[in-house]
Order: C-alpha cells, then structure tokens, then sequence
C-alpha cells in the first residue's frame, strides 16, 4: 500500500510541478477552505469524547489515544496534512498581497495571518495532535520574517513563547507534585490531573514532557519500570548505537524485527533508528545529507524567485520539512519530547508521503515558472 502511495505522490509531484504557481495565488482560498473542512469532523469527534458524548463512527476511528484520521476503506487519510497544505498557501498569498511594514501599520494583516493559521492549529490540537500542531507556528513565524516585518513583532513573539513554555513548565512540575501527592505513577493515572487544570494538555502529552527531563525522582514516578513511556526512547538509542559504522543488514535490525522497538512506531515515528541500525552510520549520515541537499535547494529556490509569492512558499515548505526532520530525529535520540511527527518520505504513512510530494512539487513549479512573473 505505501508502493502505492509512493506512486502517487510522484504523480502529483509531477503535477503540481507543471502547474505555475501563481495559480496557488488565486485559488488558494479553496485549498485553504478544503483542509479546514477535513479537520472539523475529527475535531468534532474528539470534543464530543471529553464530554463524554462520545458516537463511533467507522468513518473516523479511534486510534492511539486521539481522532486523527479519516477512514475510507482501503485507505485512510490524516486531514493535518492536506491542512498544512492549504494553511501555507493562505498565508503565503495573505502575505504576498499585502504590503508589510511597521508593526503598527501591519496590524490588520498580522490579525488576517493569525486567524488563518490558529484555526486549523487549534482543531488539529484537539484531536489531540501536539506533534503536527507544533509545525504551524515556525512556519507561519518564518514567512513573516522574511516579509520583512518590524523586530519588535519578533521581540514580542519570543517573549510570548518564553511565557508559554514557563507556564506550561509549572503545569508539568504540578502534575509531578500530583503523581507524588496521590502516590500513583503515571501509567496509574486515569487523567486525574487535566480535569483540574486549566491548561489544555493531555495527561499523556505531561507523561511525555516529563519522561523527557533527566531526573531520577521524574523518572521514578513517570516510569518506575522502564517499560513506560520511556521504553521508545530506550530501545531507539539502543537501535542507533547497535548500528555500529555499517549496519547490521538490511532486515537484520533486531530491536524492530524482534519486537523491542514496538511495530505501532518502528515503521512510522521510529523509522530513523530502524535505518541507523540496519545501513549504520554511514546510513544514517547519507539520509541527513539528502535532506539537507533537499532544504538547501529549496532555499536556494526561494532567493531564484522573482515574486514574493513564490519566495514565501518555498521559504515555507523549507521550514516544514525541517521542523518534522528536526523533531522526529530529535525525539529518536533524546534531543526532544517524544511527539508524534513522522520522518518526510520514509516514515509510513499514505496521505504524510503525498502531501511531503506536493510540498515538494510546489517549490519545482516556484522553479520551473521563476521566469515568468508577469
């Protein structure tokens, strides 16, 4: 099945490569219009389960803890990918159309990109999705910077993001306090916590947190056994290390054949430790160096480009790409929170591989049509 959706990720690569772009400029309401409308029935879905409403639908199943795909029989589609998608293109044309200049006269259009982006944000985050949630902000971020708008918009943001890590930092050291008060561990918690506390986390998506921080006290009431929340992370390193220089094979990995690196990650979140382990170092190097030829060009797309259109949505698909490389990656060998955020072209994953083509595709046409920009 993921044969097949190579094949037609490559076919709509293709396509949307021959398309100019600017047609992205004028339609790109719709794009945007479609991918809100897919988000809004799992949203649905998920709200009515908090309250306690919830209605099985086989349309929409309930998989891992959250209401993230919609179900077509064969194959089932993750609707935060086609709205990424459409969230890039609305900005970009916003932005494009729109002269950027100090932060007082770029009011209007700072509030018209706010919108955009925090509605398909904020119903993706209810489903609950952290991890495709986390990649709207650094791109949205990116493409008003190099619109050029005033540094005191970004002076601001970056005192906002320190705020909301702070606050979100004494919600987790709270939630300790409260595995500690109740005397339970976290895989012991019924989500005892996130009905009392006033910010909008899972208590799951605190386990995480928490089983990222390195210390022995976390440790004990987070995953006492080792064979909890931190189990992922623990066979993935041992995975990556495993490989050695060369690999053991390809197939011969032991950690994902054998079942230690679970089968519901080993083939999408955890796909990088399968590969370090199975091509080793040299491997592991070879498939970063492709991505970093891949971001590279494209940024090199967006300084060809004629048109600020064009330019903004390369710079976006550039910085797409980085935030899912740079956290999957990260996740795998302790540098990040566990999320789930899957590798660009190898994870698994139908509709991921073809919105990663069409991304793609479209920084091709932003190439192909540089010249005519009429």
């Amino acid at each position: 099945m993921q044969g097949v959706w190579l094949l037609l990720g490559m076919t709509a690569y293709t396509l949307v490569s021959l398309i100019n772009y600017k047609f992205f400029l004028e339609y790109g309401h719709i794009f945007y219009i479609v991918g809100v409308l897919l988000l809004i029935p799992v949203a649905t879905m998920a709200t009515l389960r908090d309250l306690k409403l919830g209605v099985d639908l086989a349309l929409i199943p309930y998989r891992h803890g959250s209401y993230r795909w919609i179900d077509l029989g064969p194959f089932s589609i993750q609707p935060s990918d086609p709205a990424k998608i459409g969230t890039l293109i609305m900005v970009a044309s916003l932005l494009a159309r729109s002269e950027i200049g100090t932060l007082k006269e770029s009011v209007k259009i700072l509030c018209k990109v706010a919108a955009t982006f925090l509605l398909p944000l904020l119903l993706i985050f209810s489903q609950p999705d952290l991890g495709s949630s986390l990649v709207f902000p650094p791109f949205v971020f990116s493409l008003l910077y190099v619109s050029n708008l005033s540094q005191r918009f970004f002076i601001t943001a970056l005192a906002l993001f320190a705020l909301v890590v702070a606050i979100v930092g004494f919600d987790v050291y709270k939630y300790h306090q409260f595995l500690e008060s109740e005397g339970i561990t976290a895989a012991e918690n019924e989500g005892g916590y996130q009905k009392q506390s006033w910010i909008p986390l899972k208590d799951y998506q605190r386990n995480r947190i928490l089983g990222f921080i390195p210390s022995e006290a976390a440790q004990k009431i987070i995953d006492p056994h080792g064979n909890g929340i931190t189990w992922n992370l623990k066979q993935s390193l041992i995975a990556i290390a495993g490989g050695g220089f060369l690999g053991k094979g390809l197939g011969e990995g032991t950690q994902a054949k054998l079942g230690y690196l679970p089968p519901t990650v080993a083939h999408n979140d955890f796909i990088f430790p399968v590969l370090a382990e199975e091509s080793g170092f040299i491997g592991g190097i070879f498939v970063l160096s492709l991505f970093f030829i891949m971001v590279v060009n494209n940024i090199r797309i967006a300084g060809l480009s004629r048109d600020r259109f064009g330019m903004l949505l390369a710079v976006g698909v550039s910085v797409i790409f980085v935030v899912h490389i740079f956290i999957n990656i990260g996740m795998t060998i302790g540098l990040m929170p566990i999320t789930g955020l899957p590798l660009p072209f190898l994870s698994y994953g139908g509709s991921f591989v073809l919105s990663c083509c069409i991304l793609q595709g479209l920084v091709q046409s932003v190439y192909r049509y540089r010249k005519d920009f009429s």
